[in-house]
């Protein structure tokens, strides 16, 4: 599940894998910010990124997939190219430009811990003193809730466990576990949880 190869099947075996609609948790932080320049890392469809651009930020979509990033350019249209950059890569070694970023997003992406904590520091080093870091991934209490792949319940961790990352005498760290409700496959109503962090870089 972390190569071109699996992600390029996934997008390509439907008209739309994801819903369209931007992350709830990138809305409610991004509409506090100024808009400037953003990295949204696991960018998918490019629900996120487009929405940041409509926000009128400059964004950079990164995923491992060309078949997402082509779907997601699409989405774009023609109006936003100026304000949108996509980008492929390999997020196991792929490191962005240093201090470059007001904003860095990476929703749900999932890898083994030591190189989920790599791909952060790396995340982290890309935004600029000021700037702000979202990451949001699946809870480990998800699993009780909704039944999970055991090779993605694995990669499930809390809001504090993501959070130790980042060196609390730079940043200004908020690291919650939000819940929302969710129809399961057979339509049972159940709450899962987000894990969240974001953090402010000092100046």
């Amino acid at each position: 599940m972390f190569t071109a190869t699996y992600w390029d099947e996934r997008y390509g075996s439907a008209d739309r894998v994801w819903s369209g609609n931007p992350n709830p948790h990138l809305v409610t932080v991004a509409s506090d910010l100024t808009p400037g320049r953003a990295l949204d890392v696991g960018s998918g469809e490019g629900a996120d990124a487009i929405w940041l651009a409509r926000q009128g930020w400059r964004v950079t979509g990164v995923d491992i997939s060309e078949v997402a990033l082509r779907r997601a350019a699409e989405a774009a249209g023609p109006d936003l190219a100026d304000q949108l950059t996509w980008q492929q890569a390999d997020i196991f070694t792929w490191a962005p430009e240093k201090a470059a970023y007001d904003l860095v997003a990476a929703h749900f992406v999932h890898l083994p811990w030591d190189d989920l904590q790599a791909l952060h520091r790396r995340l982290a080093d890309a935004v600029k003193p000021g700037g702000t870091i979202l990451i949001v991934g699946h809870h480990p209490s998800d699993i009780e809730a909704i039944q999970r792949p055991a090779h993605v319940a694995v990669l499930m961790n809390t809001a504090e466990q993501l959070a130790t990352t980042l060196d609390v005498d730079e940043w200004e760290i908020e690291a919650t576990n939000p819940g929302r409700p969710f129809t399961d496959p057979d339509g049972n109503q159940v709450t899962l949880h987000d894990a969240v962090v974001r953090a402010v870089k000092k100046g």
